[in-house]
């Protein structure tokens, strides 16, 4: 064979190798659009726990169990980016918690591009509904508790109990309000009007978004929330939830939202923490009691002192 023709042959080969490489880049292509479109080729659907208060910190202060929005964000995420998994379930056992953080897990869940559907069990109240309600579907037990629309703010004061066990208490600060919640003095009815529309702002703010989520009317939502609690099948009636059910309902119902035919495989997705969590964390919740203004660090009786999307 001449060089003439081998280089003829090399240059037919490679060009055959590009027009193969340009084929399967297309059908990849293809697929990926396709994959947004039905939920994917994968056969999976994922499980992500949330489970106990919705919080920012590492530990709750009476032993119980938290979930930050990071891992529940992050799990969204890992299941969004694993082509193999169609649908996303959220398995939900909690009373809520901090707002800015049940707003963060909302946001996720509101932005999948993956079909999500939450299923609660014990309970999914205040902020832990909140994270919820923009799910393409939510399931409950029927004895479960659903709602609890409501906010509330916390506070305590131990001044008379200070002063019967000989505990002089005080702080040295700048800003007439700083110490505003401290445990060692009540409120000035100044501060309770100015905490008042604190709370009533955030709650405003619930009811819209559970409405807008919900597809409900405002006006409707504001009466039926008031903090009020209901079973699931109440809540159903009430058209908080879509369906009552057990966990396998609600996973059957990813699955044909996440356009799995026939079998699928169940995965639970509990990121792990890593250092960079932990400081993220640690920071937020560092800026978080430096600049709320509802007390300091430096009194006991303050640091309970916080606005909370729960159930108490």
């Amino acid at each position: 064979m001449t060089k003439n023709n081998q280089l003829f042959l090399a240059i037919i080969g490679g060009g055959a190798f590009i027009v193969i490489v340009f084929f399967l880049a297309v059908l990849l292509i293809i697929g990926s659009g396709v994959s947004r479109i039905s939920g994917g080729f994968g056969n999976t659907v994922a499980i992500i726990p949330v489970q106990g208060e919705i919080t920012y910190s590492q530990s709750n202060i009476l032993g119980g169990s938290v979930v930050s929005p990071q891992s529940v964000t992050a799990g969204i995420t890992q299941a969004e980016k694993d082509s193999s998994v169609s649908a996303i379930v959220l398995d939900i056992n909690s009373p809520g918690g901090s707002p800015v953080a049940s707003e963060e897990i909302m946001n996720a869940v509101n932005n999948s591009k993956k079909p999500v559907v939450a299923w609660i069990s014990d309970s999914g109240t205040s902020g832990a509904y909140l994270a919820a309600s923009p799910a393409d579907k939510i399931y409950a037990s029927p004895s479960s508790i659903v709602g609890s629309i409501g906010v509330i703010l916390s506070l305590t004061d131990l001044s008379d109990l200070y002063q019967k066990i000989g505990v002089n208490q005080y702080s040295i600060k700048a800003g007439e309000y700083k110490d505003m919640g401290a445990s060692y003095r009540d409120l000035k009815p100044e501060e309770t009007d100015m905490l008042q529309g604190l709370v009533d702002e955030n709650y405003e703010y619930f009811i819209k978004m559970v409405a807008e989520n919900r597809d409900l009317d405002i006006d409707y939502v504001r009466k039926i929330a008031e903090g009020k609690i209901y079973t699931g099948t109440q809540a159903k009636k009430l058209k908080l939830i879509d369906e009552t059910g057990d966990k396998n309902d609600a996973i059957e119902s990813a699955a044909r939202l996440g356009g799995i035919k026939g079998d699928y495989k169940i995965v639970t997705i509990t990121p792990t923490e890593t250092f960079s969590d932990i400081f993220n964390s640690f920071s937020s919740n560092f800026g978080y009691f430096l600049g709320k203004g509802i007390g300091s660090l430096l009194n006991q009786g303050s640091v309970d002192s916080s606005v909370d999307y729960s159930m108490h």
